[in-house]
């Protein structure tokens, strides 16, 4: 069981593991080369930037891929803890070389939360941000019982779900479903730059859901890829060439040619529905994960679209509307809901109440013995 902690790292993710153990009864150290980040998660009472007096259970080094063996190294001839674990999204890398030149490779295994906001920094963090999230443990041939037992408990005190994989394997999946997904994301959001101020009013929910991403700290980013290069170009290899088919289709028919039209059309069509068919297959989330948000609204002109607007600028955009708009009694008010991760809905409930919507949110109503109103208009 963890009793201490110390937090190398306060960032979004460090920050947040800090706020998560500290709210269990940890007592979390905190570490950042950076006074000013290293204030502000100790005033979110992430925990203290007081030095323990011994060694800590276990140490999180919140750290880029590239720094971990460093920092781990530095932080094992310190004698900062008992066991230590990343929470770096690049893990076969790291592994090399901290096996290869940390002081005590036994004590070390590797982490990955799958979790995140498109904000960074510990202003971002929030205690709840790991809550039913696979939080990968990528143990090499080196580590020791109680380092794995110790990053468990971890996984535990901050809610995640764990799941233990080699750290390759772990890189090769990562590549396909978050980093080349980020450098995607960021080449379409690049292309909006230079334009014309007209095409930032065109820019839709589509658009910002498909970049939000984007936004994520360019250095760590440029780190993140460079640490697992081989398998993200393998990723983008594989990518290109799914695009030059696309872009054969596209062209062919943009010029209208009868003779590759219908070809062209079925290898769109079959590309489209590729996409479909993978997303379908995917398994659903875990119910304890998700939330769900019900908005009243008057039946009048504008109403729903001023909903959705409202909320899209909360960050839930128009797919997160889980079920059919509900008549009361058929031509009453309407009810609108929002089905979205649990975290998020509370935030969504708050905002949306605070602008004056009626809002009920489901995890209020678990626990009240009746309905219970977040908000009503003003």
């Amino acid at each position: 069981m963890i009793r201490s902690l110390a937090v190398v790292g306060t960032g979004l993710i460090g920050t947040s593991v800090a706020l998560a153990a500290a709210r269990r009864g940890v007592t979390v150290h905190l570490l950042d080369a950076s006074a000013s980040a290293l204030r502000t998660a100790e005033l979110l009472g992430a925990g203290t930037a007081l030095p323990p007096e011994e060694p800590v259970d276990l140490a999180v080094l919140a750290v880029p891929p590239s720094k971990v063996a460093d920092v781990l190294s530095e932080q094992q001839a310190r004698g900062l803890a008992r066991s230590y674990t990343d929470v770096a999204s690049v893990k076969a890398g790291p592994e090399r070389d901290v096996l290869a030149r940390a002081p005590r490779p036994t004590h070390f295994v590797g982490g990955h939360p799958l979790a995140g906001r498109e904000r960074s920094g510990p202003l971002a963090a929030r205690p709840d941000l790991f809550q039913d999230r696979v939080w990968v443990l990528t143990p090499s041939r080196l580590t020791c019982k109680p380092a794995f037992d110790r990053a468990l408990d971890l996984i535990g005190l901050c809610g995640g779900v764990p799941t233990v994989m080699q750290s390759g394997a772990h890189d090769e999946t990562v590549a396909l479903t978050s980093h080349a997904p980020h450098l995607m994301a960021s080449l379409v959001a690049a292309r909006l730059g230079g334009r014309s101020p007209v095409s930032a009013l065109l820019v839709g929910q589509g658009f910002r859901d498909a970049t939000r991403i984007a936004r994520g700290e360019a250095r760590l980013w440029t780190d993140i890829v460079e640490t697992n290069a081989a398998e993200v170009a393998g990723v983008l290899t594989a990518l290109q060439s799914d695009l030059t088919e696309l872009l054969t289709a596209v062209q062919d028919l943009s010029v209208r040619d009868p003779r590759n039209r219908a070809r062209s059309r079925r290898n769109l069509t079959g590309l489209l529905e590729r996409g479909i068919a993978a997303l379908e297959a995917l398994p659903a989330p875990l119910a304890a994960d998700t939330s769900h948000v019900d908005v009243t609204i008057t039946v009048r002109p504008g109403e729903l679209a001023r909903l959705l607007d409202t909320a899209a600028g909360y960050g839930a955009g128009a797919d997160t509307v889980a079920a059919p708009v509900t008549p009361h009694g058929g031509d009453g008010p309407l009810v609108i809901r929002f089905e979205l991760a649990a975290a998020e809905a509370q935030t969504l409930a708050g905002k949306l109440a605070a602008a004056g919507w009626d809002v009920v949110h489901e995890d209020d109503v678990r626990a009240e013995t009746g309905p219970a109103l977040v908000g009503a208009p003003g």
